[in-house]
């Protein structure tokens, strides 16, 4: 693992410690970017139907391996929010029916379920007390109308991550349907949704995933899928280019397709999804196992090094809800964008969220590259 930062860059000299950004694409996933490029260029390529179906096929496969589902239940998506809208609009609600959200989550889980409100849909948010919600904040504030619970798994804003088994076992026991937000934890953490008591995962891909911006997908259990009522039926779904050569009068939407019905439109996207395919069959390679080890060996490199005298850690220090996101913050806050623009100027690219730095290291960075900010 290691020897990971080969498949990537180059990085021009700087050191991007800012996957929660923007992850960067491994060198597998570029040159199926400029296979096709050289498609579009020269269109005859894509004449042949075949590519129209083998390119969402071979993502949906990848995806489907990453999470350990087949591959036909992945709902290929745009980013994070195609999910949540599917369910925000999708979902059957009636007047008096509860969402609960979490205060300071990121914004992406909140503002699809606002719309509902002139619906007769209760939004009510949960205040944690220590930036993510917990099992016995969870319990206290459940009603006989909550409904549904959209969450993080990992706080875009403080890198603390949920416990999934804790929540997802209240949401079970009491009825209630669990959205669960992957971005900034998928790629860098493993995830096998059959254990998982989630009823819909969302995440992006340009970000742990290492895709292209502009990707995402969405997870449904069957039952959660076949409630929704949601009217989409995009004519390349329902049929193919060769049906087009066809003599027929009728068009009619076909009932069978199942999450396939819900795929953003345009799933051949030569340049997203063939790259973004890539992308994570690189990472299945090298194991989400042995990827989320490596990157707990940068994020401890990190807390090890750090002077905790002029430093507050925001992140956690260790445990399950430590991710590779590291927050932290000087004694005296005021310097932090100071800090901030100095690391660019040394180029060393962190992130400022909150009036804090953000760190993100993943498996294209070294422990070098960790020291070298450490010094900084």
């Amino acid at each position: 693992m290691e020897n990971s930062f080969k498949d990537f860059g180059p990085f021009e000299g700087r050191v991007w410690l800012n996957c929660a950004h923007q992850g960067p694409l491994p060198k597998v996933a570029v040159e199926e970017l400029m296979e096709a490029v050289a498609w579009k260029v020269a269109p005859h390529h894509l004449a042949q139907s075949e590519k129209f179906k083998a390119v969402p096929q071979r993502l949906r496969h990848a995806l489907g391996n990453l999470v350990g589902v087949p591959g036909e239940e992945v709902i290929l998506g745009n980013s994070t929010s195609y999910g949540l809208h599917l369910l925000a609009n999708g979902i059957r609600w009636k007047s008096g029916d509860e969402i609960l959200l979490v205060k300071g989550d990121f914004p992406s889980c909140i503002l699809p379920w606002l719309a509902l409100e002139k619906r007769g849909v209760i939004v009510r948010y949960v205040e944690p007390r220590n930036h993510i919600l917990q099992a016995d904040e969870l319990l206290a504030n459940l009603t006989p109308h909550t409904k549904l619970l959209c969450t993080t798994w990992v706080h875009s804003f403080s890198g603390h991550a949920i416990d999934i088994s804790a929540i997802g076992k209240i949401c079970q026991a009491h009825g209630i349907k669990l959205i669960l937000n992957c971005t900034q934890a998928l790629g860098a953490r493993p995830l096998d949704l059959l254990s998982t008591a989630a009823d819909a995962v969302v995440c992006g891909g340009h970000k742990w995933l290492c895709g292209p911006y502009g990707t995402g997908f969405c997870w449904m259990r069957e039952e959660m899928l076949d409630s929704l009522e949601y009217n989409q039926a995009y004519w390349l779904a329902m049929q193919s280019a060769d049906d087009l050569g066809a003599r027929q009068e009728d068009v009619s939407p076909r009932l069978d397709l199942k999450a396939r019905a819900y795929d953003v439109f345009g799933t051949a996207n030569f340049f997203n999804f063939k790259t973004w395919a890539a992308s994570i069959e690189y990472l299945l390679s090298k194991g989400i196992d042995q990827i989320a080890a490596y990157d707990n060996s940068l994020v401890s490199r990190f807390i090890d090094g750090i002077d905790l005298d002029r430093y507050e850690l925001i992140s956690p220090q260790d445990g399950p809800s430590r991710s590779t996101l590291i927050f932290i913050s000087h004694r005296r806050p005021d310097f932090n964008q100071k800090i901030y623009q100095d690391l660019r100027q040394a180029k060393v690219d962190v992130a400022y969220r909150k009036g804090n730095l953000r760190l993100s290291p993943h498996l294209y960075n070294t422990l070098n590259d960790i020291d070298q900010v450490l010094s900084l």
